[in-house]
């Protein structure tokens, strides 16, 4: 999976905290080179990908997350899912370390309440165990190695609110095709980091 166009530090440091750091620089400088575009692009891709999961198919409750500018687009999957009737659940990033939620009511809704955080609904604050209604959780990601470790932004939210999730529930990363990992390049692990089961590209989806 892995490819000499992937952000991989040469010299990696071997303390896993510090490998993350290096490794979360080097990605995000590689989604900001995408242009506009191919975002657009993007986003219509994985929410085609993302829909031919079975899971998501039968899903009458998806919990997922609004995507920042460079993040793989999930605005499209949104949609689609709210217009077949499912029940989208955003995360709604309270005070502190809150694992709250609120659910999905249109693209439009959305808004960025402080600098850096992704968008959120207004719609009312549901508390963090509400993600245990959800039947499939589609997690953001920087990249996915192939034995399900993820590397998310830093804050540890998504470790904590998975910790919530019901045993046998799907978890999907997304992230674009040169951020899945092989052997060769594991991802950095430290013990509160929580795996996921598959992985969905704008190129289709594996199980890992």
């Amino acid at each position: 999976m892995s490819g000499a166009a992937q952000p991989y530090p040469t010299m990696m440091s071997e303390d896993p905290e510090e490998a993350k750091i290096e490794l979360r620089r080097a990605i995000r400088a590689a989604r900001t080179e995408r242009s506009p575009r191919l975002r657009v692009e993007a986003s219509a891709l994985i929410a085609d990908v993302v829909g031919t999961i079975p899971a998501v198919a039968d899903a009458a409750c998806v919990a997922s997350y609004a995507a920042r500018p460079t993040e793989p687009g999930t605005a499209v999957l949104h949609e689609r899912l709210a217009a077949r009737g499912t029940r989208v659940l955003l995360p709604a990033l309270g005070a502190g370390l809150s694992r709250d939620w609120a659910e999905f009511a249109g693209t439009d809704d959305l808004q960025v309440r402080a600098p850096g955080r992704p968008p959120e609904p207004s719609t009312p604050t549901l508390p963090g165990d509400t993600v245990r209604e959800a039947d499939v959780v589609i997690a953001p990601a920087l990249a996915v190695d192939a034995s399900g470790v993820r590397l998310g932004q830093g804050g540890g939210w998504y470790d904590r609110a998975l910790e919530d999730v019901r045993d046998g529930v799907l978890i999907v990363a997304v992230v674009f095709p040169t951020e899945i990992y092989d052997a060769e390049h594991p991802l950095p692990r430290e013990p509160h980091d929580r795996p996921v089961h598959a992985v969905a590209t704008p190129d289709g989806w594996w199980m890992l």
